[in-house]
Formats: structure tokens, C-alpha cells, sequence
């Protein structure tokens, strides 16, 4: 099997990752926690990957394969003056949600921050795979790239995740559990060892 070919996302790819985002978390916990409405989520979850992407793209901090139908999109160490890569509060995508989504949102990326350690790590804020191209061993790839930028740094990477199931998918790919959030919805804060 030949490996894909990773590449650094720019602003040029950002309709294809967003797509590929938006349909790869349909079912996801936490956004369906976020955007429960079904005929809403599509546009909700559109404003927030790319939301994530405009925060990340100009950072070359966002990994993909197959023309962005697999993205990894990691925050490098936040710096003093910004805070922490889960913190997204004021954005220009936040405004453009209905207060209760607004709450929602604001309210997870609170509890996420509180949750996170202290010492500087890359944080994998986002890992997914437009359903078309699933099982290609595509998303571990994308993951890879970003955990070596962080071996390359000498630091841990961390990321959270809300689906039970990718919590074993993670262990089997090196990752550890640092601990839990029962709320909003069950959360594992995962962290990997520079190797």
C-alpha cells in the first residue's frame, strides 16, 4: 500500500477540509451536542471547522491527504499573549450563532480550557475523514505529521475527545488518558509523549 501524500493545508483548501470536517462529525457527540438541529448542523458546523481552520491555516499547522478528504488540524504551543489552543472565545464565528448555540459553544471550549494542562503542548484540536474515504489509514497519517512537528519540538501532544469509541483507536495509536469531564458531554483529555 502506498502512503498518501501529507500536505500543509492553505487558505486554497479551506472548502474542501470544511466539507470534509462537516461530514465526517455528523455523528460526532460533540457536535451533535453543539448543533443538535439536523437541518441546522450543516451550516453551524461549516461556521465552526471553519472557524478553526481561519484560526489554524496561516500557523502551516493543518495536515491532509486525498485533496483535504483527511485533516488533522493542530495548534502549535500557545503563546503568553494568546492563551490556550482550545480558547476561541470573541471569534467572528461566534457571533454568527443563535445565543443558544453561542452558550453551548462558549460553555464546552470553557470547560475543555479548564481541563488542559498548564505546560506547553501541541493540541491535535480537530482529526477527521469525509465518510467517502474512511478506512484508508488516512487519518492516522494526518495525525503523524503533527505528532512529529512535536517530537520535533520536544513536547508532548495532547487532544480531547468526546466519542467513546476513538478512545481505544487512540491508545492503540500511542496515546494515553490524562483524565475525564462528565459534562457537558463525556470527554477524555488524551496526551502523547514526544518519541
Amino acid at each position: 500500500m502506498t502512503a498518501p501524500e501529507i500536505t500543509i493545508a492553505t487558505s486554497a483548501d479551506r472548502d474542501a477540509v470544511v466539507g470534509s470536517l462537516v461530514a465526517a462529525f455528523v455523528k460526532d457527540p460533540i457536535l451533535r451536542f453543539l448543533f443538535p438541529d439536523d437541518e441546522t448542523y450543516p451550516r453551524h458546523a461549516a461556521t465552526f471547522f471553519g472557524d478553526l481552520f481561519d484560526k489554524r491555516v496561516h500557523r502551516s499547522s493543518i495536515w491532509m491527504t486525498g485533496g483535504g478528504a483527511s485533516v488533522a488540524i493542530w495548534e502549535p504551543p500557545a503563546e503568553p499573549s494568546t492563551g490556550s489552543p482550545a480558547a476561541g472565545h470573541g471569534s467572528p464565528a461566534e457571533a454568527r450563532y443563535p445565543a443558544d448555540v453561542r452558550a453551548r459553544v462558549q460553555g464546552y471550549d470553557e470547560a475543555v480550557h479548564a481541563a488542559l494542562p498548564t505546560y506547553p503542548f501541541w493540541y491535535l484540536g480537530v482529526l477527521g475523514t469525509h465518510p467517502d474515504s474512511a478506512g484508508r489509514g488516512w487519518g492516522r497519517a494526518v495525525m503523524r505529521a503533527g505528532l512529529a512537528r512535536a517530537a520535533a519540538d520536544g513536547l508532548p501532544a495532547i487532544l480531547e475527545t468526546s466519542n467513546p469509541a476513538n478512545v481505544e483507536l487512540y491508545r492503540r495509536a500511542g496515546w494515553e488518558a490524562l483524565g475525564s469531564l462528565p459534562e457537558p458531554v463525556p470527554t477524555w483529555i488524551m496526551q502523547q509523549s514526544p518519541r
